[in-house]
C-alpha cells in the first residue's frame, strides 16, 4: 500500500511541477501559487512516507536485534547453570571396594585415615571458597564463549533462517560489490538529477526573465477577450463591468504600463482592447496570462485572440 501512494504521489507531483513550469511560462500567477502549494503538499506527503518506511524498517532491526540478545542471554544462563551445577556421577560402582567388606575386620590406618581426611576436607573447603569467589567473573565469561556452542531454543527455531539471512548479509565479503554498485547507481541518479534540476532553473529563469526587446513598428494591439459569468442575475451591464475591472487590473502587468488603452463591448460578452503604441511579444504574453488569469468573483476571461494593428485596420 505504501509502494502504490508513493507511486500515485510521485505522478502528482510531476503533474503539478510541470503545471508550474507552463503556468509561470504563461504569466499566469494565482495559478501558478496554486500549483506550487500543491507541489509542496505532495512533496510532504512523499517524505513522511519515506521516512515512515525508514521508521518501520529501523523498528524491526531493533525487535531482531533484542530478540538475538534475549537468546543470547538465555544461552548463557544455562551454560553457566550448567558449569555451577553439581557433576553427574560417574558410572562404575564405589572407588574404594575395602570399604565394602565385611565390618568384622578392621585396619590399623582407619583412624589415620579419617583423620587425614577431616584435615584434607578442611582445606578442600578453604580452597572451594576462595575459588568460588574469585571464579565467579571467570565462570561467566567462560559461559559467554560458550553460549554460541549451546542449542538453542526448541521456541525460537522459526527464526533461525532469519537469523542466518541477516548473519551472511552482515558480511562484507559478500555485499562489497553490490554496495559498491549501489553507490555508483546514486551517485549516477544525483549527477542526473541535478542537471536536470540546473537545467529546469536556468531554463524557467531564461523563459520568465524582464529584457529589453525591439520596439513594434506596429500602431497599436488589438485584444479580443470573452468574458463569461455564472448566475442567474447576471445582466449585460454586470458582463462590462467584470470586463472593465480585469482589464483596468492588467494594465500594469506588461513592462511599460498601457496609459493609451480603451475596452469596447461588441456583444454577447465580446469586449475588443486596443493598446497603443504596440506591445511586443514577450508583453502580449504577460498580458495574455494577467488577463486569463484574474481572481474576479464569478467571473471567466478568455483572451480569443491578440495582435497586432496598423494604422488602416484601426
Amino acid at each position: 500500500m505504501r509502494k502504490i501512494a508513493f507511486v500515485f504521489g510521485s505522478l502528482a507531483a510531476a503533474g503539478a511541477g510541470t503545471h508550474l513550469v507552463v503556468y509561470l511560462y504563461r504569466w499566469q500567477w494565482q495559478r501558478a501559487l496554486l500549483s506550487g502549494v500543491l507541489l509542496v503538499v505532495i512533496e510532504v506527503l512523499l517524505l513522511g512516507l519515506v521516512m515512515l518506511g525508514r521508521l518501520t524498517r529501523i523498528e524491526g532491526r531493533l525487535r531482531d536485534s533484542d530478540r538475538r540478545q534475549r537468546e543470547l542471554a538465555a544461552r548463557q544462563e544455562d551454560v553457566l547453570a550448567r558449569l555451577r551445577g553439581a557433576p553427574e556421577p560417574e558410572p562404575g560402582g564405589a572407588r574404594f571396594r575395602w570399604l565394602e567388606e565385611p565390618a568384622e575386620r578392621t585396619y590399623v590406618f582407619v583412624p589415620v585415615l579419617m583423620v587425614t581426611g577431616v584435615v584434607l576436607s578442611g582445606l578442600a573447603w578453604v580452597v572451594q571458597r576462595i575459588a568460588s569467589v574469585t571464579a565467579r567473573p571467570a565462570e561467566r565469561r567462560l559461559a559467554g564463549r560458550l553460549a554460541v556452542l549451546a542449542a538453542p531454543d526448541p521456541a525460537s527455531h522459526d527464526y533461525l533462517h532469519d537469523d542466518l539471512h541477516d548473519d551472511l548479509e552482515d558480511l562484507p565479503s559478500l555485499n562489497a560489490g553490490h554496495s559498491r554498485g549501489r553507490t555508483a547507481r546514486v551517485a549516477a541518479v544525483g549527477v542526473v538529477g541535478l542537471t536536470l534540476l540546473g537545467s529546469l532553473v536556468v531554463g524557467l529563469a531564461d523563459l520568465t526573465q524582464t529584457r529589453k526587446e525591439a520596439a513594434n513598428e506596429s500602431a497599436a494591439t488589438s485584444v479580443l477577450v470573452q468574458v463569461d459569468l455564472r448566475g442567474t442575475d447576471m445582466t449585460a451591464e454586470r458582463r462590462s463591468l467584470a470586463a472593465q475591472q480585469i482589464w483596468e487590473g492588467c494594465r500594469d502587468s506588461t513592462s511599460v504600463p498601457l496609459r493609451h488603452a480603451v475596452l469596447g463591448d461588441l456583444g454577447d460578452g465580446v469586449f475588443a482592447g486596443v493598446v497603443r503604441p504596440a506591445l511586443t511579444d514577450h508583453d502580449q504574453l504577460r498580458l495574455r496570462g494577467c488577463l486569463e488569469d484574474a481572481t474576479l468573483e464569478r467571473a471567466n476571461l478568455t483572451v480569443v485572440g491578440i495582435g497586432d494593428a496598423d494604422a488602416d485596420g484601426d
